[in-house]
């Protein structure tokens, strides 16, 4: 009897502890990075600003986008994950994915490190005209489910 109570007493330890060893899947989010901006502005805005203002607002917009628009046939918002879409959760699934984000994020810094050495070699009201582009893109972005209505 006392062999068989331990012999319980250790597979209903052990079961509980592989219970509590279980992790729970880390799911990687579909869209990572900044994914949205802190004001949208108006040309007469950004004609007050001084260049050095006008080329962080640039960058930051290319950010958003570079992070966002590729994957607008997936989600729009960050969060979405392969699980919440019904994508397999196969490890070519998942390598695909991190090289996607790998792609994007040395996509991003190669050419931010490009538009600091040359864009302020650009027009003011080129990098204006840029901005409300993007701004006005970005916008584009919250009327995208109507996109979806068949």
């Amino acid at each position: 009897m006392n062999t068989k109570s331990t012999l319980f007493c250790a597979i209903f330890f052990l079961m509980i502890t592989m219970g509590f060893a279980q992790k729970d899947k880390d799911y990687q989010s579909i869209i990572s990075g900044k994914v949205n901006i802190s004001k949208y502005h108006s040309r007469e805005e950004l004609k007050k600003m001084k260049k050095g203002d006008l080329l962080v607002l640039y960058i930051e917009r290319i950010e958003v986008i570079v992070n966002i628009l590729p994957n607008i046939a997936f989600a729009t918002k960050p969060g979405v994950t392969m699980e919440s879409l019904g994508i397999p959760e196969t490890k070519d699934n998942k390598k695909a994915l991190e090289d996607n984000i790998d792609a994007s994020t040395s996509y991003f810094d190669s050419t931010i490190e490009f538009q600091k050495k040359i864009l302020p070699y650009s027009d003011s009201i080129d990098l204006i005209a840029a901005i409300l582009f993007y701004e006005s893109t970005l916008k584009a972005l919250h009327t995208y489910e109507d996109y979806k209505r068949d």
